[in-house]
């Protein structure tokens, strides 16, 4: 879902009840607009082709007209203001408890972390986030290179991310789904490829998906998975990138602990296939010109073997 059409939140649903009572109020306006002029130009009034001066009386009736519809006009913006402020006032609330997400943007991807008062049990993973359905999830942004833009219109409004700067908001999912999200403001060559999806299960199902995804991965035993491992230590992959129980520990990248589990890949770009993840080792630049991720030339049995050892890391 990504349209504030389809609300999956009280948040969204504020958003959107406001939008269709300003589209209502606005259009009906148009319609009587449109009405009077068509009704003013095709009606005839006087025999001459200047200007026609009407009655006393008619010019004060006309008078009363515009002086009553620029009163109305008047009410219905102070209306709008006020129906407007209460919306915002509900979207800037933030609740007393809840899950709190830090989400950081980056040039093109976006990186999150699920905070934990234990620093060991905090689980960063990138472009893909899961909520509980019916409880409020807190959201703290971050940029880190330039400003971007925080937005899945089908859970909330959207929030900037400015360097330097921190900024919060949160909303609940009543609804379970899958919500696609979008960088909303300009940020570069590949701003329109990064995407995001935030899943919102029901609260057994989301806690089944945080407790598989705290998890380190243990040494994998199948040979061709041990050589993938140690193509992916050995090829320069760790150098930008973690993996949880193995020696990478780099941060410059997607955390891919459990890469296998997303959807997409390179913040929703391409479907997460074998094929694609093949394409994106090879060449990303192809894929998506400007991106940080150098390509990593492999021959044919190591590059099988990575992508089999990545495509494990569920």
């Amino acid at each position: 879902m990504h349209s504030f059409f389809h609300p999956g939140s009280p948040h969204a649903n504020a958003v959107a009840h406001l939008w269709w009572w300003m589209f209502g109020v606005g259009g009906a306006i148009w319609i009587g607009v449109t009405l009077v002029a068509l009704y003013a130009a095709f009606t005839r009034r006087g025999s001459g082709d200047g200007l026609v001066e009407p009655p006393a009386a008619e010019h004060r009736r006309i008078e009363r007209v515009v002086s009553a519809a620029t009163f109305v006009t008047i009410l219905i913006l102070a209306g709008f203001l006020v129906y407007d402020f209460s919306v915002g006032r509900a979207l800037a609330a933030h609740p007393q408890r809840g899950l709190t997400i830090d989400v950081t943007g980056h040039q093109w991807w976006w990186e999150v972390t699920y905070e934990n008062p234990d620093p060991s049990r905090r689980l960063v993973t990138a472009n893909e986030m899961h909520v509980p359905v019916g409880e409020p999830v807190q959201f703290t942004l971050r940029a880190a290179d330039v400003i971007h833009s925080f937005w899945a219109p089908s859970l909330d409004g959207k929030r900037d991310l400015i360097p330097g700067y921190t900024s919060s908001f949160w909303f609940t999912a009543d609804t379970a789904g899958v919500y696609r999200g979008q960088c909303a403001e300009f940020c570069g060559l590949e701003h329109a490829k990064m995407a995001f999806y935030i899943v919102a299960d029901p609260r057994p199902r989301f806690e089944a998906w945080l407790k598989a995804a705290s998890q380190s991965h243990q040494a994998p035993a199948d040979p061709t998975l041990a050589y993938g491992e140690r193509v992916f230590l050995a090829s320069g992959c760790a150098t930008c990138h973690s993996i949880s129980g193995t020696q990478a520990f780099a941060t410059v990248g997607p955390n891919l602990s459990h890469f296998a589990s997303r959807s997409t890949i390179a913040a929703g770009t391409l479907t997460n296939t074998s094929v694609n993840l093949t394409r994106w080792i090879l060449n990303p630049q192809v894929v998506k010109p400007g991106v940080g991720m150098p390509a990593v030339p492999l021959d044919s049995g190591p590059l099988t073997a990575l992508v089999a050892y990545l495509e494990s890391l569920k």
